[in-house]
């Protein structure tokens, strides 16, 4: 994995932020309107939160949670550490208000284990669970591979795990999103086959490729798709289902080191030159490991991202009202220095709700919550719970319950052994 830079201050700035932690379980938190820098809305309106902190379903020695929305709640899978030697993925299920009991989809002491790049549990459109992680390959280092099994019977049982990528050479496979597609799920994932020559002896390029595969409803998996030949080295990509098909957005690579945040849109049954996001301009040359996220319903859609042009870090948000086609100017919503690691859910009246991590002054940072709106409107800033600039945190996830509330997950890292937090959240205003 590309690392990036340390000759940036905000990069610096973090390496210098060590653990910070809160343990409160219910608490309200209110916070007025703080003017972000920019471009950033103008809002007056105190984001008030109640947290509440519930029973993890998740055990000592856990991290790496992915928190989705399924149809009849909440699904959250996370790396574990097993008794019995090298890993488990686990998974558990949730009516919004509480965790059922945890499940394994796998055991093995071939996880390769990241704080960035973390397996997943995902639902289809006919119930089927379809798990995804990354094995260790024999050269080792960055030499891995993206595995996926499925289940039809909630996760009591799984298939034969399958490599989505036909692809088997020595390099980096992995940051996998999905997305339903009607009755078929999607998988993305980067691609590091151009690190290697190729095997009709053509020279090794050394670019990332995003790459996309359908499954159908019976498990069988369609044929590999090129969505782009040449992205950052290790950011997250994520994607989503309008009512156009679906889109994925990344963090792209020019030729000349921009690094800015892009959208593909598939359209019958191919994948269309990227376009960007934000026109940031972020000049670049190592991959910060900070992803985007989109959320989109009907043919409204909106993607939060971090960014660090001339070396200044910021949060944005940007919708679209054409499925991605085209982007209005981004928002500011951070509160002047933040470590990105986002997050996003669409509320029913169009607004958003991103997360983010904010480095605080002092010691430590807080995971960031900011209500905005496609006009350009946001509330103030409200912190769920503190957290650590340590890589080991990851990135916290947020999902949206049936009811309309909020659950986050999160690693803390300030115990004895790492562990996987879980909270319900409601925005009373």
């Amino acid at each position: 994995m590309r690392q990036v830079p340390q000759n940036y201050s905000y990069a610096s700035r973090l390496l210098r932020l060590s653990r910070a932690h809160t343990r409160a379980s219910v608490f309200w938190l209110a916070a007025g309107f703080l003017a972000a820098c920019g471009d950033a809305g103008v809002g007056t309106n105190a984001l008030e939160l109640s947290v509440v902190e519930l029973e993890s379903p998740a055990g000592l020695g856990s991290g790496e949670p992915r928190l989705s929305s399924i149809d009849d709640g909440l699904l959250l899978s996370w790396l574990e550490a097993s008794p019995d030697g090298g890993h488990d993925l686990r998974f558990a299920f949730s009516d919004g208000q509480g965790w059922g009991q945890p499940r394994t989809a796998v055991n093995s002491d071939r996880f390769f284990v990241n704080w960035a790049d973390f397996p997943s549990v995902s639902e289809s459109t006919d119930g089927a669970l379809y798990a995804h992680w990354l094995a260790r390959g024999e050269a080792g280092g960055y030499d891995y591979g993206v595995r996926i099994a499925r289940s039809s019977d909630r996760g009591e049982t799984w298939g034969e795990p399958w490599t989505p990528h036909d692809d088997d050479s020595p390099t980096e496979h992995g940051f996998v999103s999905s997305v339903r597609n009607g009755d078929r799920l999607g998988f993305t994932w980067l691609d590091g086959r151009a690190y290697v020559p190729g095997p009709d002896g053509a020279p090794a390029t050394r670019e990332m490729s995003l790459r996309y595969r359908e499954v159908g409803p019976d498990g069988t998996p369609g044929h590999e798709m090129l969505v782009d030949g040449r992205v950052c080295d290790c950011c997250q990509t994520s994607a989503a289902m309008t009512s156009e098909g679906p889109v994925v957005v990344y963090r792209n690579r020019t030729e000349d080191e921009i690094r800015d945040i892009h959208i593909s849109r598939m359209s019958d049954g191919a994948w269309s030159p990227s376009q960007p996001v934000s026109d940031d301009g972020w000049y670049i040359t190592g991959c910060p490991v900070n992803g985007p996220a989109v959320v989109a319903e009907g043919r409204e859609v909106a993607v939060a991202w971090f960014t660090a042009p001339d070396d200044v870090a910021r949060v944005k948000v940007a919708f679209s009202s054409d499925a991605g086609a085209t982007f209005g100017d981004p928002v500011v919503v951070d509160d002047g220095n933040p470590m990105g690691r986002v997050d996003l859910v669409m509320l029913d009246d169009g607004s958003t709700i991103v997360s983010w991590l904010e480095a605080g002054g002092g010691q430590g940072a807080d995971v960031k919550l900011r209500r905005v709106s496609a006009d350009g409107s946001i509330s103030g800033s409200a912190a769920v719970t503190a957290s650590s600039s340590e890589r080991a945190s990851g990135f916290p996830q947020l999902a949206q319950t049936e009811d309309g509330s909020l659950m986050m997950a999160w690693t803390d890292v300030g115990g004895e052994s790492p562990s996987v937090r879980v909270a319900r959240v409601e925005v009373s205003n």
